[in-house]
């Protein structure tokens, strides 16, 4: 069967006041927000419609890597590969390949929809990832909020390397995201060089001004940060969170134990949106973890599977 998904395909789910809009090209969170009474509209998810329109990495799904792969060159089980170098802002590997492709709708309600996608190693050796997985991603409302969960499994012969993240911006109604404040759980965050790829230093974000483990304004702050030992409650749940203490709105992105960084960023470099939303990243592994596997790379046998899940709330803060 032909897939017909474009790059426009979009599907919206609803339950209650909440709608999220979703595209099987590239298994994308387009967009998630409120409906008030009399049909004004409130975004919590920073985002767009149609392809054309997308800023600076709204919304996309990055698997088998988030973030960069310093020069795309790594080396697994003895073997050195190399990526295609398609970084803007240096040569280096960054997000994956599954943001650029068409997703199968695998099952749909009106609060919740499934993508599936592979990836297979006879075409993506050539590319530097000789590997093949078999990766749902499915995203759902219900009264508690935006779930998104992903399951990926090892449909090869050999063990892979796989990282998983999301990207996602948010806003809390003002203007710029200098106006709001940010809870960010890690005690570390990664050193990163000229070309934004780590050095394989991590910092200790206590005590200086990076430290947002409490709510810090963002102020003009240029948040492009992996943070990393994330805080975690008695679930094994980790929180970040973005507020505006003006109209007391709160959102809220609790990840479960498969996430062990979390990257932030200001979108400072978005043309004609700089600065518009706050992304906050869940992601499975720190960036460059190709080359720091103890950053959390995972290791997927043959035949095995790896999932998570990452939540989105929003409250109104007396």
């Amino acid at each position: 069967m032909t897939n017909t998904t474009t790059a426009d395909t979009e599907i919206t789910l609803s339950f209650g006041n909440q709608r999220a809009v979703v595209s099987p090209w590239g298994a994308s969170l387009r967009r998630y927000f409120l409906v008030e009474a009399g049909g004004h509209e409130i975004d919590i998810a920073w985002g767009y419609s149609g392809g054309s329109q997308k800023k600076g990495g709204q919304g996309d799904v990055l698997i088998p890597f988030p973030g960069r792969v310093a020069e795309g060159r790594y080396s697994f089980d003895g073997e050195v590969f190399q990526l295609e170098r398609n970084d803007k802002e240096g040569p280096n590997a960054i997000h994956g390949f599954v943001r650029t492709l068409p997703w199968q709708v695998v099952g749909t309600e009106g609060s919740r929809v499934v993508f599936a996608v592979r990836l297979e190693a006879e075409q993506y050796g050539s590319k530097g990832y000789p590997f093949s997985l078999a990766i749902h991603v499915t995203y759902g409302l219900d009264d508690k909020g935006l779930s998104c969960s992903f399951d990926v499994q090892n449909a090869g012969t050999r063990t892979a390397p796989v990282g998983v993240g999301f990207h996602p911006y948010f806003t809390v109604g003002t203007g710029v995201i200098d106006e709001a404040e940010a809870r960010i759980p890690g005690a570390g965050f990664l050193e990163f060089n000229d070309r934004l790829t780590p050095t394989g230093k991590i910092f200790s974000a206590t005590g200086t001004e990076w430290d947002c483990r409490e709510f810090r304004r963002i102020g003009t702050k240029k948040f492009n940060h992996c943070y990393v030992q994330l805080a975690r409650d008695a679930e094994g749940m980790a929180t970040a969170s973005l507020r505006h203490a003006g109209s007391g709105r709160v959102i809220e992105v609790t990840m479960d134990h498969s996430f062990s960084a979390i990257v932030v960023y200001t979108g400072d470099a978005i043309a004609d949106a700089p600065r518009r939303a706050f992304a906050i990243e869940p992601m499975t592994c720190a960036s460059d973890a190709f080359n720091h596997p103890e950053w959390g790379l995972k290791r997927l046998p043959p035949g095995e599977r790896f999932s998570g899940r990452y939540t989105i709330r929003h409250r109104i803060e007396s």
